[in-house]
This record gives structure tokens, sequence and C-alpha cells, in this order.
């Protein structure tokens, strides 16, 4: 059964744990609690939990006056609303080389030695782009951004609404933003995900059980919360250690 949306997920969990047949005994508010952490977790340390993108600003007067810009209502390239977590860089938007016209190094290149690529090499081309690269690195340099997930608000800092910065200039950051299981339903159903999400409810389970540890039913059926907490506790351990070495995003973006 393919699960697809947040209903089939806790069903799917609750029946790992053993219902119907067993009477789980957590609330509804606490199963959704369990799965939002799961979430949580997947999407700060899951591979498949982040994703690749750019965020398209136009710099509006208010954003002059702020001095950031405001990321809590982002969209990306394709118009989707996003949440980052986190920004590696902006690409300049007054780009020296931004123009080009028949005076311009690239243009004359590309008019006497690019005219035919079977003809001519494109290694100078090259190694010219790259040495233009690394002068405007070295005078100009890259400019300084800060970024916290929690605050939403890109921080730029450089002169705000002269020329650097005006408003009426766009801006494009390379961003990381997580995967919304509701936009993208096949979050749902991840193997991991399945796996941790349960543990956690198996957990939460066995912590309202162990209130009434030794309590024995009719029949003679004894409730051990402890036992299954501890149970609980070693899956959760091994699913992180799992996470940790098999399924863990790289740091790519903290290097860069």
């Amino acid at each position: 059964m393919q699960v697809q949306n947040r209903t089939d997920f806790t069903n799917y969990c609750l029946r790992r744990l053993g219902a119907p047949v067993i009477e789980i005994n957590v609330d509804p508010d606490q199963v959704q609690d369990r799965i939002d952490d799961a979430l949580q977790y997947w999407q700060d340390y899951h591979y498949d939990g982040i994703q690749k993108c750019y965020w398209v600003k136009t710099i509006t007067d208010t954003d002059v006056s702020n001095q950031y810009l405001d990321a809590s209502n982002a969209v990306d390239s394709n118009n989707n609303s996003i949440e980052i977590i986190g920004i590696s860089r902006i690409f300049p938007y007054d780009d020296s080389q931004a123009n080009v016209n028949m005076f311009d190094l690239r243009y004359q290149l590309r008019l006497n030695e690019l005219y035919d690529f079977t003809s001519a090499s494109y290694v100078n081309f090259t190694l010219t782009q790259q040495h233009l690269r690394s002068l405007e690195l070295m005078f100009t340099g890259e400019v300084p951004i800060r970024y916290n997930r929690h605050m939403q608000r890109l921080y730029i800092d450089q002169a705000w609404g002269q020329d650097e910065c005006p408003a009426g200039s766009v801006v494009i950051a390379e961003c990381y933003a997580i995967i919304d299981p509701d936009q993208y339903n096949k979050v749902w159903n991840d193997r991991w995900l399945k796996l941790y999400a349960t543990a956690l409810i198996k957990q939460q389970w066995g912590r309202n059980l162990s209130k009434f540890s030794g309590l024995q039913l009719p029949g003679g059926v004894k409730l051990d919360g402890q036992k299954i907490d501890e149970d609980a506790d070693r899956e959760i351990k091994y699913l992180q250690e799992q996470m940790q070495t098999e399924y863990g995003a790289p740091l790519e973006w903290f290097l860069n």
C-alpha cells in the first residue's frame, strides 16, 4: 500500500504498532505531535529532506528601508512556495561583465576566436574568463550575506539604496529549502520516516503506560510501559545512527 497523505501515514504507523488488534494508548494529538517531530528530524538531516532552489526577489523601497529581504513568503524560480533553511550565496546583480558590447573582451573573443568551434580552441577563452573572474573577486569580492531560518531575513551587508543595492534591482539567491509533504506527497511513503515516526509513537505509548506500571488487567494481563519505552528508545537510537551513516545530507551549503 502506497502511503500518500498524513491520514494514510498515521494509520500505517498505528497498524505497525498493532492497531486495531491491540489498543494503542496514545491520544490522537500526541500521535500528530510525534509525526511532526519525525518530519522535522527528517527535514533537518535526511538528504531527501531538502532541495536546492533559487529565490528570485525584486528589491522594493521597503526592502531598502529595512536593509534586509523578507523570506517568509519566498517562492522559487517556478513560483512555488518554499521554506528556506539556508542561503549559500547570491548572484551579482551589478556584475561588471553583465553588459556585453563590441568593446567588451568577451565580445571580441567570441567574434575573433570562437566563430567556429570546430576550427578554434575554446581553451584560451575559458582561461581568460577564469582570469577575469579572479580579478573581479580580488578587487570586488563576494557580497557578504547573513541568513537565519528562524528570522527568515536575508541581510546583504552593503550600502542599501545606493548603486550597490537599488530598489528595482533583482536578487537571485541560491537556497536550500525543506521538502513540504503536503506539496510532494511521496514524502509520506519514505521508508525511514515511517519507521522513525512509528518508533516515536511507540515511545509515547510506553511513557503513557509507565504511569500504570504493574497494573493487572482482567485476564491476568499486566501493563509494562517501561518495556515498551525501552524498546522504542533502542529503535530510535538505531534509526538516528542510520540517518548519520546512510541518509545524512551533505554539508555542502555550510562550506560555501
